[in-house]
This record gives structure tokens, C-alpha cells and sequence, in this order.
């Protein structure tokens, strides 16, 4: 469980009204470029809690890790069809305004990664660089498929050890690599304690949006956006199992972003844990490549 002092919790009014969080690591931290942490189709902030305090202990950066509108301690929203890339996107940009950044690097999990695209669309200036977590601009319908699998209907344990257990049976193939520790910090992750025991920490509604995914159809591809993102700095982090984000997909983004970096998270899945082996440290150097390299132009 995390210490309440490594961190100050942000709540802010969507453009639409809406109640959202976010966490703010290393407040005070100025010198160098925000890091703002965009989680999961289904996660919260939580997600980030060990890298967020990586980088802003040892790098001295201010990081912000949104929750989405449906996540979290962000409200819910009565309306699903608001579920989706565009308003989460303008959710994103509309907390960066209130805390008065402008711009920043970008970490991106899966849905966070899609998000970014979209930010690249209708606000490029606003980022400085770009890490994407198991996510680019083609999604196999097989990686989605999968998460639908797992997510209708949710596991629903009553304990800690029936969260790690179900979420094992649901990943363990796919996660090899990871230790007991680190599957009881995915389980405080994503789980919230209630009366009646845990509770997956989203909307539940959330599924609804999957519900017309066909895997036998590719989905609409983002290479346009993609390519429109050349000019900044990016590195590209995969895992060796992953279902969502194919080695195809992967080469063809380095040879349409010739500067881009990649990483293989070994023994890891969809999507990799960041707070992992060398993984801290791999994104702490490359924001710090990326920064003075901007300074040089």
C-alpha cells in the first residue's frame, strides 16, 4: 500500500462538469519536463504508483497520473457512449489546463497509448515526448477479444489471495516473469475493498463498450495519427507475449519513426509492468535523452 505522503490527490471538473482525479508526485519538482501517466481501458492510477515515484524521487520530475471518468476516484458517468478516446482525451487536456501545464512527456498503457494518438491530433505541442506501454496504431482483434474474455463479467474474489489467484489463472501464461509481489500489487491496483469484499475499481458499464467487437474483423487502424507524431521523441515498449501489440505492428512503427527506441519486456504480456526489472530506469534515461536533445536543437 502506498504512502499517502508520496503523493497529493487532484480533483478537477471535466469540460462536461464531470468529477476527476488525478495524483500528483514530486509537486514541487520544476526543472525538468511533467511526466503525465495514462493508464489501462479499465485501470486508475494506482497503476503507476512505484514508477510515479521513481521518477520523481530519482529523476526530480513532477508526475500526474489521471484517472478516467469511470475509474478510480474519477465519478462515474450516467452516460457510456462518453467511454471512449476523444472525451478521455479532452478530460486530459482539460486537467492539464487547471494545473497549468502545457506540455510534457507522455506515458501510455494500451488505452493510454490511444489516448495519446488523439492528443497528437488536436494538441500536438502538448507533448514532448512519448512512451507507449504495449500499444500502437494496429490493435489485434485476438489482444481485445482476450480482455473482453476476462473482463464479462469480472472476477469478483472476496480476498487478496482470491484476486491473485483469479488474476493468475486469467494472465499467468502470459506473465511468467513476474513474482508474488508483484502480482499482490496488481491486485491492490485494480481492486477496491468494499463491505461485501473486493470490487474491480471501475464502472462496471465499461464492458458495454465492448460488447460489439467482432474478432474476426480488423479494427480501424492509426497510422495517420501515428505518422503525425515523427518529430517527437518516442520509445516503444512491448512485451515478448503480448496479444494486443504484434511484432509486425512493431517494426513497421520503427521504420515510420526511424528515431523511435524499443523495448521487449521478456516473461511479460499485455500489458508489461513498468515498475519491473530495468524498465524504471530504461524510461528515467530515455526522458532524460529526450530532454537534452531537445535543448540542443
Amino acid at each position: 500500500m502506498p504512502n499517502d505522503h508520496d503523493f497529493s490527490d487532484f480533483f478537477y471538473a471535466a469540460p462536461d462538469g464531470l468529477e476527476l482525479h488525478a495524483r500528483i508526485y514530486g509537486e514541487a519538482n520544476s526543472a525538468h519536463w511533467p511526466v503525465v501517466c495514462l493508464p489501462g481501458l479499465t485501470r486508475n492510477c494506482r497503476d503507476f504508483h512505484e514508477l510515479a515515484l521513481h521518477l520523481s524521487m530519482r529523476t526530480k520530475r513532477k508526475i500526474v497520473v489521471f484517472d478516467y471518468r469511470g475509474r478510480g476516484q474519477s465519478a462515474y458517468d450516467p452516460d457510456i457512449s462518453h467511454y471512449n478516446v476523444g472525451v478521455e482525451a479532452s478530460d486530459i487536456l482539460a486537467g492539464l489546463a487547471t494545473l497549468g501545464i502545457d506540455n510534457a512527456a507522455f506515458i501510455g498503457t494500451s488505452r493510454g497509448g490511444l489516448i495519446i494518438h488523439m492528443l497528437g491530433a488536436i494538441r500536438p505541442a502538448a507533448l514532448k515526448a512519448i512512451v507507449f506501454n504495449d500499444i500502437g496504431p494496429v490493435i489485434e482483434s485476438t489482444g481485445l477479444a482476450h480482455i473482453r474474455s476476462y473482463l464479462d463479467p469480472p472476477p469478483q474474489p472476496k480476498t487478496c489471495t482470491e484476486a491473485v489467484s483469479a488474476q493468475r489463472r486469467a494472465h499467468g501464461d502470459d506473465f511468467p516473469a513476474l513474482t508474488e509481489t508483484d502480482w499482490q500489487r496488481m491486485v491492490w491496483a485494480l481492486y477496491r475493498e468494499t463491505a461485501a469484499g473486493l470490487m474491480p475499481d471501475f464502472d462496471p458499464k465499461l464492458v458495454d463498450t465492448l460488447a460489439g467487437l467482432d474478432p474476426a474483423k480488423p479494427l480501424p487502424d492509426l497510422w495517420s495519427q501515428f505518422e503525425a507524431l515523427a518529430a517527437i521523441p518516442m520509445l516503444a515498449i512491448r512485451g515478448a507475449n503480448s496479444k494486443l501489440l504484434s511484432i509486425e505492428t512493431l517494426e513497421q512503427m520503427r521504420k515510420r519513426h526511424p528515431g523511435m527506441e524499443a523495448i521487449t519486456a521478456e516473461g511479460q504480456g499485455h500489458a508489461p509492468f513498468l515498475e519491473t526489472g530495468s524498465l524504471p530506469g530504461s524510461i528515467a534515461a530515455f526522458l532524460d535523452r529526450a530532454e537534452r536533445q531537445s535543448k540542443l536543437k
